[in-house]
């Protein structure tokens, strides 16, 4: 059974229609028509509060629906890896362009053309769908945003909701010049790399997100050097009769224990050890209010 089937079974055991279900989960009749009719793919479970809503109206066990959303998915896309990527269309190129900071808009568009969706273009517009949907994620559930949202393309509250839907679950090789006038286009004001380093800079719209603005760097890290453990600290932890009761929260606070010159010897931690336990060293935390 996949998600339309299901959703279509309970309507009939409750007696509701397609228009109760799409008030309760606050989107278009027509999305919902399209969802049962497999013209739309069911949206991706944690991106939406649909299936929550959904599930409610329908009497369902919390999170049935979101499952049930994500196994098919799941084959959904198994099906179509075998399909070799699109490159994005040529004017969804030229609106990040437009965004770009322009001291470097030349230089971009002579790499982005070089090849068709590059790497850098792909790197690009990924952060910048990565940060919008971000953006629509966290304010999903507040209707002054989406309100506003709606205000800004001509849309009902209901139609935006459901742009919104689809927009979570657009991906990098399928971004329309449609999706990035909608959502990127007033989100995002402007946007910024540095070709050395591909540090990047994203400018948000003050009125549609918090932060106004996101970096992200990609800088080379050294691997973490391998934990040495002090002589002494080994002798104690394979004497028994030192150690044998310590436990690991214990043995990890030993370890933590450095010295630039000094070698102790396992002696010194069996008494750091009792230090420790000692509660006269860690007294118990001021207590409240009057004794009678």
């Amino acid at each position: 059974m996949d998600v339309s089937l299901l959703i279509k079974h309970r309507l009939k055991e409750l007696g509701l229609d397609q228009k109760d279900l799409a008030a309760a989960a606050q989107v278009t009749e027509s999305y919902i028509s399209q969802l049962l009719a497999r013209k739309k793919a069911p949206p991706t479970p944690g991106r939406t509060d649909i299936y929550e809503k959904i599930g409610r109206a329908l009497r369902l066990p919390s999170g049935e629906l979101s499952n049930l959303a994500d196994l098919q998915r799941k084959e959904e896309l198994r099906k179509k890896a075998a399909e070799p990527p699109r490159p994005l269309f040529q004017e969804c190129r030229e609106l990040i362009l437009r965004k770009c900071d322009s001291a470097r808009q030349k230089e971009l568009r002579r790499i982005f053309e070089k090849e068709p969706f590059g790497e850098l273009e792909r790197l690009v517009t990924q952060k910048l769908l990565d940060v919008a949907q971000g953006v629509a994620r966290e304010e999903l559930r507040s209707e002054e945003w989406l309100r506003l949202m709606a205000q800004l393309s001509g849309r009902s509250y209901e139609q935006m909701r459901v742009a919104i839907l689809e927009f979570l679950d657009t991906d990098v090789f399928n971004l329309s010049a449609a999706t990035w006038i909608s959502f990127l286009d007033p989100i995002i004001d402007s946007w910024d790399i540095d070709l050395i380093t591909f540090g990047m800079g994203v400018v948000l719209n003050r009125r549609l997100a918090a932060g106004s603005l996101k970096r992200f760097e990609f800088a080379e890290q050294q691997p973490p050097r391998p934990f040495a453990v002090e002589p002494g600290l080994e002798q104690f932890l394979q004497d028994s009769a030192l150690s044998g009761d310590a436990t690991a929260e214990e043995i990890e606070f030993l370890k933590a224990l450095k010295f630039k010159e000094k070698q102790p010897s396992p002696i010194y931690y069996y008494r750091e050890l009792q230090n420790l336990r000692d509660p006269l060293h860690f007294p118990p935390a001021a207590q409240t209010g009057e004794s009678g």
